[in-house]
């Protein structure tokens, strides 16, 4: 074996390796340092048009899509409820109940006291965080969770929500469930688009006008794609405006998800 030549190749691999480290190393440092500068020109923009927002929260930098299976209720399901509740399950997908006798909820202490119905009267209730209260039909909307992140389930995920029915006195007197399970994440990780390039997309989409104030950003999933057994849902950015418009960014991609309820 000729070692003279063999040590000169590996010589010649080293190098080409450090090179290509030292070049990924580069560019690297370079996209940091463009993040800082566009950060910069984005909140100068914001300033000048007095448009606010509140702290940004810090995510994880990739996520995957995820996907899961509606649940189908069981009468096993259902025995779990039925001392206090009356159920119907006929269609298995929804879980329909009515409660024996109302519980009391209270508008100084709501949720403290939903939580504690959640936990004790909903199957894995406590999977669930209050969306929206509508007084006039008596309705909150409840969606579904996973680890922390909320599935939006307005208008085309039916597969992950809790609605819930009170009356006049304002006590719980029905409600509706749907859940997912079977979730698993899918794919390979990708880069999660920063909150402020989010920001940025609404503003340069013309959604974000002069005297904004950007109220609300969380980290989400929104449904990608839905199957008769199955869906799949994205990681989505949700930011609500002077507290009452909300919009939703795909996380992956940056397009504003048009909503048509």
């Amino acid at each position: 074996m000729d070692w003279n030549k063999t040590k000169t190749i590996f010589i010649i691999t080293f190098l080409v390796l450090d090179l290509f480290l030292g070049y990924q190393f580069i560019e690297k440092r370079n996209s940091r340092q463009l993040d800082i500068i566009t950060e910069a020109s984005i909140d100068e923009k914001f300033e000048a048009e007095e448009i606010t927002y509140v702290e940004l929260p810090k995510v994880q930098k990739e996520g995957t899509y995820i996907s899961g299976k509606p649940k189908l209720f069981t009468s096993e399901d259902a025995k779990l409820l039925e001392k206090q509740q009356i159920i119907n399950l006929e269609n298995p997908a929804i879980l329909q109940s009515i409660l024996k006798e109302p519980y009391k909820l209270s508008k100084e202490n709501l949720k403290m006291r939903l939580n504690q119905f959640l936990k004790e009267n909903v199957l894995q209730g406590e999977s669930y965080v209050l969306w929206k209260i509508d007084e006039q039909t008596g309705t909150l909307a409840l969606f579904q969770t996973y680890k922390g992140k909320t599935f939006y389930s307005i208008p085309n995920n039916i597969s992950a929500m809790l609605l819930i029915n009170i009356n006049e006195e304002y006590e719980i007197i029905s409600y509706k469930q749907t859940m997912l399970v079977d979730i698993v994440e899918e794919y390979d990780k990708e880069e999660i688009l920063p909150a402020i390039k989010a920001l940025e997309n609404l503003y340069k989409n013309d959604y974000l006008k002069s005297g904004s104030d950007v109220t609300k950003v969380e980290l989400g999933y929104y449904p990608l794609v839905q199957l008769s057994d199955s869906q799949v849902l994205t990681p989505t950015w949700h930011i609500i405006v002077d507290n009452k418009v909300d919009f939703y960014v795909n996380a992956f991609e940056g397009q504003i998800i048009e909503i048509l309820e």
